[in-house]
């Protein structure tokens, strides 16, 4: 791996961690053993009901091959710290300003607490949502806010756990683990909903993924692997060096990398370059042919 494409996911998990600094907690011990604390600046090249949204429809695929298609959005979305597909294909987008439900016409609608929302992911298909973040404007809660659920796609959260100790900045769930990157000392996991954490590997990770008893991160060393739910991990020869990932119903996986291209994969093995959408701030899989991601004007549908 060339060193300026370590700088530029680096510089990725910088962004992520400075984006939140002025409502950030102090403290902990900084990631130690072979991946630095990041400190992010952008890429070079750059378990849920919401909304009245029509659900999008996938783009058809055309013959030729992979295929874009953008979707102007009816109003300016703030940063986005993650993105959600459920099983009818309703985007879910976690902002600094709360959840947006995207359509597949480009309208936004705001849902629930106005929360600026850290690492939101989701169990693939579902309504189902986890994330982290800080109180918004006015929000009588402790900071950060530590692991929060929502079943309802966003409207309601209840917080479970770690409340005024840790803001994660990324997050994967599964039916029966979460693990996430608390954003100082590495990645920690838990197998009882979240209620109680153990730690895992002193990594930095910018995106996580998670099917079964497998876990993918992107990280400054290179997308990383573990088949025994986040307890080790080994590097993934040849895959690209990704700051998105995402898993799908099927367990597909589909990533962006470091120059903004979108790239996909089967079993997060072999890995497939899509098209370039150098903008986008996250991606959400539904399966394998399917995928979605947004910028802060824009909703790209991803077809194979």
């Amino acid at each position: 791996m060339n060193r300026p494409a370590v700088l530029a996911l680096a510089a990725v998990l910088s962004l992520v961690l400075s984006s939140c600094g002025a409502a950030e907690q102090e403290g902990g011990d900084a990631v130690t053993g072979g991946t630095p604390t990041p400190t992010l600046s952008s890429s070079p090249s750059s378990d849920t009901t919401a909304g009245s949204s029509p659900s999008p429809s996938s783009p058809a695929p055309e013959e030729n091959g992979p295929r874009v298609r953008t979707v102007e959005l009816d109003e300016a979305i703030s940063h986005v710290h993650g993105l959600v597909v459920d099983e009818e294909g309703v985007v879910r987008a976690g902002t600094h300003e709360g959840v947006r439900v995207i359509d597949d016409q480009g309208g936004v609608t705001a849902v629930g607490p106005q929360d600026d929302l850290m690492g939101m992911t989701g169990l693939p298909g579902t309504r189902r949502l986890v994330s982290s973040g800080h109180p918004g404007p006015g929000r009588p809660l402790p900071n950060p806010l530590g692991l929060l659920r929502s079943d309802d796609g966003g409207e309601t959260w209840d917080p479970v756990s770690l409340t005024g100790e840790i803001d994660f900045h990324a997050l994967a769930v599964t039916d029966d683990y979460l693990v996430g990157f608390d954003g100082v000392t590495g990645l920690i996991v838990s197998t009882d909903g979240g209620s109680t954490w153990d730690q895992g590997p002193r990594m930095a990770a910018a995106s996580l993924a998670a099917v079964g008893d497998e876990v993918w991160a992107a990280t400054p060393d290179g997308l990383m692997h573990s088949t025994d739910r986040a307890a080790s991990f080994a590097p993934v020869d040849g895959a690209p060096l990704l700051r998105q990932v995402s898993a799908g119903v099927d367990g597909s996986l589909w990533g962006v990398d470091v120059d903004g291209t979108a790239w996909v994969s089967a079993d997060g093995r072999q890995w497939t370059e899509h098209e370039e959408i150098a903008s986008a701030q996250a991606i959400a899989a539904l399966d394998r042919s399917t995928a979605y991601a947004v910028d802060e004007t824009t909703l790209f549908l991803l077809s194979v």
